[in-house]
Formats: C-alpha cells, sequence, structure tokens
C-alpha cells in the first residue's frame, strides 16, 4: 500500500507537496528492496538513495535517522498488510479470504525478519511502533478469523495469537532452508489442514 496519498514523514507538520511525495515513496521502495537484498543493517543510506535517484540530502529530509527509515518501511508494510486485510474482508468466501490472507502474512514474516530484528534491537518489542503494528496485524487476524469461524470454515477452539505465532514458527523455520522455496506453503497447507472443523 503506498503512503504517499496525503503522507507526511514523522514530524512533519503539513502535507508534502507532490514532488515531494514522489521521493518519499520512491526512498521507501528503494529501502525496502535493499534491506531484502541485503539485510536491514548491511546497506547504507547512500545506496538507498543512489538507488530512490535523489541525493543523499533528500533522504535525510525525508528521515532525519536510519531509525526514521527502518520505521517508515516497516510501519509501511504492516500497512498494507491490513489493507489487503481489508480486502479479504469484502471477498465472497471467508475460508478462501482467510486462507489467502495468512500466506500473506507468512510472506511478510519470511521477507521482513531482519527488518524485525533490527526494529527490536533498537527500540525493544514494547515500543511504541513495534506496539501499533502488533496491533494493526492481530486487528486483522481478529476480524478474518472471526468472519471464517462464522462461516463454518476454522474451528471454533482457535485464537488469533494462536495464529500468528504458527506463522512466525513457519517463518522461522523456513529461513534456515532457503534451498526450498515451496516448504513455507506446505507447512501452511498443513496448518490450514489442521485449522478446519472436524466432521
Amino acid at each position: 500500500m503506498s503512503t504517499t496519498s496525503g503522507a507526511t514523514p514523522a514530524g512533519a507538520a503539513r502535507p508534502m507537496r507532490a514532488d515531494a511525495q514522489r521521493n518519499y515513496a520512491k526512498l521507501l521502495s528503494a529501502a525496502s528492496e535493499a534491506f531484502l537484498e541485503h539485510g536491514a543493517d548491511d546497506v547504507s543510506l547512500e545506496e538507498i538513495a543512489r538507488r530512490a535517484g535523489v541525493g543523499i540530502g533528500t533522504l535525510y529530509r525525508h528521515f532525519p535517522t536510519r531509525q526514521a527509515l527502518l520505521e517508515a518501511v516497516y510501519l509501511e508494510q504492516v500497512e498494507a498488510l491490513r489493507a489487503r486485510a481489508d480486502e479479504a474482508l469484502e471477498s465472497g468466501s471467508p475460508g478462501e479470504a482467510f486462507a489467502a490472507w495468512l500466506r500473506a502474512l507468512v510472506g511478510f514474516s519470511s521477507t521482513k525478519r531482519s527488518l524485525t530484528s533490527a526494529m527490536v534491537a533498537t527500540l525493544g518489542k514494547d515500543s511504541e511502533v513495534m506496539s501499533k503494528c502488533s496491533k494493526l496485524i492481530r486487528d486483522s487476524a481478529d476480524s478474518l478469523l472471526a468472519r471464517a469461524q462464522q462461516a463454518g470454515a476454522v474451528r471454533a477452539d482457535v485464537n488469533s495469537i494462536d495464529l500468528i505465532r504458527l506463522v512466525h514458527g513457519v517463518s522461522m523455520v523456513t529461513e534456515y532452508a532457503p534451498g526450498d522455496p515451496g516448504q513455507a506453503d506446505r507447512m501452511l497447507t498443513l496448518i490450514l489442514d489442521g485449522l478446519r472443523p472436524v466432521s
């Protein structure tokens, strides 16, 4: 999900001009790709600015510190996941929507592990940003799970914390098996099979 529409970087008092919005979006995209490729701790801000096609001064105007950039990238990714949940809640099949969002959550957890680790190491897991992001994910899981349970697609004794922990486990395991790209999907399929109501 893009944060450029009316977006304002942390600490700004008014909406950005159109060119500033474009630069902000380019920097977020470049940082996200660089963090995915090299890890959140192993890429320089100069490299991110170069990828975005802007000067380092432009990067610092939007993100005065490396931490501000980490937080913005992480929050944007979580908000995109929440937007997918909102779309899934409008879909015709509660069970399929629930499964599709869980797959998106596995993908998010797997690709953002280094970013998450960097955030926790710097801010702590109970920081305002981490708490906000955790709540967004948990609220999305609550809504989709409740809808799937009401439709009889998921057993009634499951809660969202169970699901988030299972997904976290899948992402941790698959991190150590990079040569098996289908492993996460197979494991999630087993989880989804186990979530179905017992006949």
